[in-house]
């Protein structure tokens, strides 16, 4: 995001003293256009990728909490969450200059860090609503087939004012505390992946583990849907990373084959390790792996080599594949694996920047650790990951605790879990005939119980 911009971007290429006429370049604007498109396109991604791992009986509801957050989020962020993000204010928070989209006129170019960005101010503000949007869209993994979807609103809502806005404004936003410090994060190691994972582990525990009808199929109900959902992330990512640059430049072209690099090993990875464990290559596995790949070069990816990335990517599906047999240990209900592959290959990836950055990809970032550095990169990449972290878990709590007292409680009532959430929160079901027959079914059955 901002991270690709400050620090060796096109746009930085080429920045100049900010004019009251502004002339946007046209090429780095036209690029901005597309990537902002391909961000978009993850957030359905990301709604076939969960739909397809949870019940049937579950698929609509989890399809809209992805779709929904396209709607909150957009109306919060041209409201007030841009410029909580990324106005002049605090280090800690931005201001309320860009409020209901004041000063945010196309004719006026922006400067950002002492960076004069090279495309219209009002495409640079909905490039960061995309990610604004998918944030707390990764939330909803964890808590799938359970929550209360006026709750969730709620949640998601407050948290992407009270908890990405800070840490978007603290990372990338005007004189924000960690890119002060000398923290870099690409495209969103801390402010994406991080806060969604650390949030999903909280808001996962306050609303408590499902329940399971005794011999009931708990398998991914439709792996193509997963499958689907990774190909359109991985597609989008494209936009992610490459399009934090804020501009077409070897800096973006760098981070699109990094992030492609990644993502390929780490799926391949992934499908090794299910081999070993499991004598079969599963789907499942190599999407798992693919999609952590992506969340881990996220952060690196202006800054690191090909030959890097694959080391990263590597790394990450055994952290991730690690992270899954924790939460089997610790028995947390994380229903899709938001921690594991969100919030620990975040960390994971953010640290790795401190590790393997290099002036050579990106001459405005110190070398990390195994380039010969040193460790001052490393030390700032671990206080912001930290500071992600407790903001996340703080906010999260808050935000949750207070959802539960507003809603009388987070989760729904016993009798509509156990029918699935299609058929008693939205009214319809996924699929027709057969399945018709098994929700009617259902409904006596918990009826009878209840």
């Amino acid at each position: 995001m901002t991270g690709g911009l400050l620090l060796g971007g096109s746009a930085i290429a080429h920045a100049q003293t900010p004019k009251a006429a502004f002339t946007p370049d046209s090429g780095d604007t036209a690029w901005m256009l597309v990537a902002t498109a391909l961000v978009m396109v993850m957030t359905p991604g990301l709604a076939f990728f969960y739909a397809g791992m949870v019940r049937r009986k579950n698929t609509i509801n989890v399809l809209m909490q992805s779709f929904v957050a396209i709607s909150v989020v957009t109306v919060l962020w041209l409201l007030v969450g841009y410029s909580l993000s990324f106005a002049p204010g605090s280090p800690v928070i931005g201001g309320l200059s860009y409020v209901f989209q004041a000063n945010t006129d196309a004719a006026q170019q922006l400067t950002l860090n002492g960076a004069a960005l090279t495309i219209p101010h009002p495409l640079f503000m909905i490039f960061q609503m995309m990610f604004a949007i998918i944030t707390p869209a990764l939330i909803s993994g964890a808590i799938v087939d359970r929550m209360k979807f006026s709750a969730y609103l709620f949640f998601i809502a407050a948290w992407s004012l009270l908890v990405y806005s800070p840490m978007a404004h603290m990372m990338w936003g005007e004189g924000g505390l960690f890119f002060k410090m000398g923290a870099v994060d690409y495209a969103g190691g801390t402010v994406v992946h991080t806060l969604a994972g650390v949030s999903a582990l909280i808001l996962a525990t306050l609303v408590g583990r499902r329940k399971f009808i005794r011999g009931e199929e708990t398998r991914p109900h439709n792996v193509p849907f997963i499958l689907l959902g990774t190909a359109l992330l991985w597609f989008g990512w494209f936009g992610f990373n490459a399009g934090s640059a804020g501009g077409a430049g070897n800096v973006a072209t760098n981070a699109l084959i990094v992030t492609h690099v990644s993502a390929a090993v780490a799926a391949a990875v992934w499908m090794l390790i299910d081999v070993i464990r499991g004598g079969k290559p599963t789907a499942f596995g190599f999407a798992a792996g693919a999609v952590i790949g992506l969340v881990a070069i996220t952060p690196a990816s202006g800054y690191v080599s090909p030959l890097s990335s694959i080391v990263i990517g590597a790394v990450a599906s055994v952290v991730g594949y690690l992270g899954v047999q924790l939460k089997e240990k610790i028995r947390y209900d994380d229903s899709l694996d938001v921690v594991a592959v969100h919030g620990m290959g975040g960390i994971w990836g953010m640290l790795s920047v401190g590790l393997f950055a290099s002036k050579a990809i990106n001459p405005a970032v110190n070398n990390g650790l195994f380039l010969g550095g040193g460790a001052t990169l490393l030390l700032n990449q671990f206080m912001a990951t930290a500071a992600a972290v407790i903001l996340a878990g703080v906010g999260s709590l808050a935000i949750g605790m207070l959802a539960k007292v507003l809603f009388k409680g987070l989760r729904v009532e016993p009798q509509e879990e156990g029918i699935g959430l299609d058929e008693t929160v939205h009214g319809e079901t996924a699929y027709t005939g057969e399945d018709l027959t098994l929700v009617a079914a259902e409904q006596e059955h918990f009826s009878k119980a209840a």
